[in-house]
């Protein structure tokens, strides 16, 4: 067992002296990755929010007097224009009371008549002496009161008329219609039971909420102009309607720290619905001269958020950098790199600091200048 040691050992020592006594140096490999030019743009300076679609007028229909139901004149889910005729309500005892205030007011008119010939007359015979004073007022007295009773009758009669009016309901908005919540036949009452609702969705209303720290730049960039508002469903990032910034809360919630703002949108092809979340991007200003990345290109560690950028000489340093925001696909740099540097957008997961890097073809990556040869 010895005799074996001995000989494995004289093997590892001939190696050695065969290799001049020296283990191999370590060689970076050469990594292929993809790269980008840090750039300044223009960029827009936005905030991002979640909002949700609202109509810009919603009108529950109610019946203002009591009756039956007698006829509906759209269907569910039909636009309908301002004055449309929607609802009608049996007419004909309101008719009936009509005629009878008609006929009241016909009668007490010539009742008045007669009670102001009465004080006439006994006025000028008051006159003349041919009867008392007492006699004169009783006669006046009755005309005055039989007046006011012809004006009662004057408001019955136009309150009877108005009711009738009320037994055809109209739509008070140009708007789409709900679903029915009652039916003809239908006894109704005054106030209470609901016919339906309508909804003006064109214009419609876009409500989001967004922190309070960025009030004041919202105030500040609102003060010249209204303030563009892009929406736009999840996932339709391509199909974006454009409106204007229309209302700003006056107060922030206490207990979630956002402010409520109000965007308007002419919605004329009634894309965005009542009840639809959607995303909506408000543009404050631009930024002439933003210095910008992919977003690809910014990395996470527990140092914080970092880039490789690639050196002269083809090898890689990592640059903590200082994230401003985002710019669609790319992020606004505060700190950490300058314009017209390269980072590396793909292929970071195989670098460390030193390693050299060798550009990929990609359409839309910039690559280095080419690497010179090592001399062998």
């Amino acid at each position: 067992m010895k005799r074996q040691l001995h000989a494995v050992a004289f093997i590892i020592m001939a190696a050695l002296a065969g290799c001049g006594g020296k283990p191999p140096e370590f060689k970076a490999p050469v990594v292929p990755v993809l790269t980008a030019v840090v750039e300044k743009k223009t960029v827009p300076i936005e905030i991002k929010a979640v909002g949700n679609v609202e109509p810009y007028l919603t009108v529950t229909v109610l019946s203002q007097i009591d009756g039956v139901l007698q006829g509906v004149h759209f269907k569910e889910g039909e636009d309908v224009k301002k004055g449309q005729l929607l609802f009608t309500i049996d007419p004909r005892p309101f008719a009936e009371t009509v005629r009878q205030a008609e006929a009241a007011v016909l009668q007490d008119k010539k009742q008045l008549e007669f009670y102001e010939a009465q004080a006439k007359r006994y006025n000028f015979l008051v006159e003349k002496g041919a009867v008392d004073k007492n006699t004169a007022e009783q006669n006046q007295t009755l005309a005055s009161t039989q007046a006011e009773k012809v004006k009662n009758d004057a408001a019955q009669l136009q309150s009877a008329k108005l009711k009738l009016q009320y037994c055809s309901i109209h739509a008070e908005i140009d708007g789409r219609a709900g679903t029915f919540l009652t039916n003809a036949g239908t006894s109704l009452k005054t106030n209470d039971t609901k016919l339906v609702v309508l909804n003006q969705i064109a214009p419609v209303y876009v409500t989001f909420s967004v922190p309070e720290k960025d009030l004041p730049n919202i105030k500040k960039y609102s003060e010249h102009e209204k303030l563009k508002v892009s929406a736009y469903p999840p996932g339709s990032s391509k199909d974006i309607r454009q409106g204007e910034l229309a209302f700003i809360d006056n107060a922030v919630n206490t207990q979630t720290g956002m402010i409520k703002l109000k965007a308007v949108f002419d919605n004329k092809d009634k894309y965005l619905w009542p009840g639809q979340f959607v995303n909506t991007v408000m543009t404050l200003s631009q930024d002439q001269d933003a210095v910008v990345v992919p977003s690809s290109a910014v990395q996470v560690s527990q140092q914080g958020q970092y880039v490789f950028v690639v050196k002269n000489d083809q090898t890689v340093e990592t640059r903590v950098v200082k994230v401003s925001r985002e710019a669609g696909d790319d992020l606004v740099i505060e700190s950490g790199v300058s314009a017209g540097e390269t980072v590396v957008t793909d292929g970071q997961l195989k670098l460390k600091p030193g390693f050299k890097v060798m550009a990929k073809s990609s359409d839309n990556a910039t690559a280095p200048k080419a690497m010179p040869q090592e001399k062998k």
